[in-house]
């Protein structure tokens, strides 16, 4: 799978969006989607997103903006993702395999982009 993909670039868009909607600065209560990805985020969630998509893409189908989104949510073991009912058939293979990738949380770094910890 190129990087350049259409199905990944759907599926990297999703789950940076929401990446930056579910997350919130250390200093506030305010979410980061406004904040600009570091070059270090953007090459992390690219790695990240090509290797769950490359195993995952038979069970994903056309629902590249659900599965993107669901990914990071249920990663990060927020209260919905894969599991919550949405993905009847392959909920429970996906929350499988969002598992095998460590949980990670984004920061403001001194220079205004954002960081992955």
């Amino acid at each position: 799978m190129e990087t350049n993909d259409p199905n990944l670039q759907k599926f990297l868009s999703a789950y940076i969006n929401c990446a930056l909607w579910s997350s919130t600065a250390e200093d506030s209560d305010k979410s980061l989607e406004n904040y600009v990805l570091s070059e270090e985020a953007k090459t992390k969630m690219l790695t990240d997103c090509k290797a769950f998509l490359e195993k995952n893409e038979a069970m994903i189908g056309d629902r590249l903006l659900d599965a993107g989104h669901d990914f990071w949510l249920t990663r990060n073991g927020h209260g919905a993702g894969f599991w919550d009912g949405d993905w009847s058939e392959h909920g429970d293979a996906l929350t499988e395999a969002s598992k095998t990738f460590k949980e990670c949380d984004l920061y403001v770094g001194d220079d205004q982009l954002v960081y992955i910890m």
